[in-house]
């Protein structure tokens, strides 16, 4: 079979699928924005999204829209010259929350797409208006996020059939497309990400080793914004280092943003915050680590004794189930994308996204008597073992997926 994959950060969630693909045969193909990777076996080829004579100007509200109809312009390029070459294409797969798809079925007429369904902009009940300090007032930020949904919507109405992670995520769709959903995670390789006995980590700046049994509390984020909490996480720290003055914070995550905006001031949102928060911390046991290895990373979820996830009505991180794996005791947010993997009392612990005090004494619980709490750990690896495994539950079900909607057979809801 010859698969196509179109995704501007190649391979993004189809690390895996596209290498199990190319493993039992199938001819891999991949287009990609100037940031996109290579793979093994795949071919990937690069698309310029940007016009030789610059961008136009346009409405501010259709600034989005814009982007992506040049992104779809230049996928489309690009596959029309592959295809004079001989590209053959018997299934697309690709994410439509870039723009790329908006004209796949004008240039493979015919060809079943399989779409990424990681996320539709809702205008109530989701992220947006969630966080009362930074939801922008009156209704021209209602209709710019109205018209951020045109390209999502158009490319639905050429939808084959979706893929998404959870159900939570599914279920942001419109209803007249959920009954064309499958719900399959990208899948967590469990083997990798487990438990492992004499696990450590070394924090270089300060001289530490981390180990099991140290007071740790663990919290990750691609990007250090409010999106995934990073304003509630670090408030929250003074009680904190008032119930716990032994405790040591390790925070991972880089200074940009990936979903929300920056602060309106400039700089980062942890510089913001710290400033706000300053003389009322102990930053020797408060320590940011920035961007680090994978590896490293499983090592922390394996020795902190506590981890907590925080996150807007929004994707759910990989994070969250890699940390599962590792067997931490997670404290998460009650918001529906972890009440999806979260049942409080079993396999985690759930506080209310804005309850400072209350994330604080949960914490403090863990960190005063983690025994009373392994179990949870315990639990929550077996949630991601019998519900996210890579090699037993996700790819398995992914390659069947692939496979109808290639065939034009009517898939299996999942």
């Amino acid at each position: 079979m010859n698969v196509l994959f179109v995704h501007q950060n190649f391979p993004g969630q189809y690390r895996h699928l596209a290498a199990a693909l190319v493993a039992r045969g199938d001819q891999v193909t991949a287009i990609g924005g100037p940031t996109a990777q290579p793979l093994d076996g795949v071919l990937l080829h690069r698309y310029n999204p940007l016009p030789a004579g610059g961008v136009p100007a346009c409405h501010d509200w259709a600034a989005d829209l814009q982007t992506k109809v040049l992104r779809a312009e230049a996928v489309a390029t690009r596959i029309d010259a592959l295809r004079s070459q001989g590209l053959k294409v018997d299934l697309v797969i690709g994410h439509p929350g870039w723009g790329e798809l908006l004209a796949i079925k004008d240039v493979l007429p015919g060809v079943p797409v399989l779409h990424q369904l990681e996320f539709f902009y809702q205008l109530a009940g989701a992220d947006a208006g969630f966080d009362p300090e930074f939801t922008r007032p009156g209704w021209p930020s209602r209709a710019r996020l109205r018209l951020r949904r045109a390209p999502q919507l158009l490319a639905l109405e050429d939808l084959d059939w979706g893929l998404a992670p959870t159900r939570w995520q599914a279920s942001t769709a419109p209803i007249a497309y959920r009954d064309r959903i499958s719900v399959i995670h990208e899948g967590i390789d469990t083997q990798l990400v487990a438990t492992r006995q004499g696990a450590e980590i070394r924090l270089e700046r300060a001289g530490l080793t981390l180990r099991p049994g140290d007071e740790v509390v663990s919290f990750v984020a691609r990007n250090l914004e409010p999106y995934r909490g990073i304003h509630c996480f670090l408030r929250m720290l003074p009680l904190l280092q008032q119930l716990r003055p032994q405790a040591r914070v390790v925070i991972v995550g880089e200074d940009g943003v990936s979903y929300g905006a920056p602060p309106p001031g400039g700089g980062s949102w942890k510089q913001v915050l710290l400033q706000e928060l300053a003389g009322r911390l102990d930053l020797s046991r408060i320590h940011f680590v920035g961007r680090i290895p994978h590896p490293v990373l499983h090592e922390l979820f394996r020795i902190c004794a506590c981890h907590v996830y925080l996150t807007y009505p929004f994707v759910l991180s990989w994070s969250l189930l890699e940390a599962m794996a590792c067997g931490a005791v997670v404290i998460g947010s009650a918001t529906a994308p972890v009440q999806e993997v979260i049942e409080a009392g079993r396999n985690g612990l759930l506080v209310d996204f804005f309850d400072q005090e209350g994330l604080a004494n949960a914490i403090a619980s863990v960190l005063a008597d983690p025994k009373r709490f392994s179990s949870l750990g315990l639990a929550a690896r077996q949630t991601v073992v019998e519900g996210y495994d890579l090699a037993s539950v996700c790819l398995p079900a992914q390659l069947a997926l692939v496979d109808e909607v290639a065939g034009g057979r009517l898939p299996v809801l999942r």
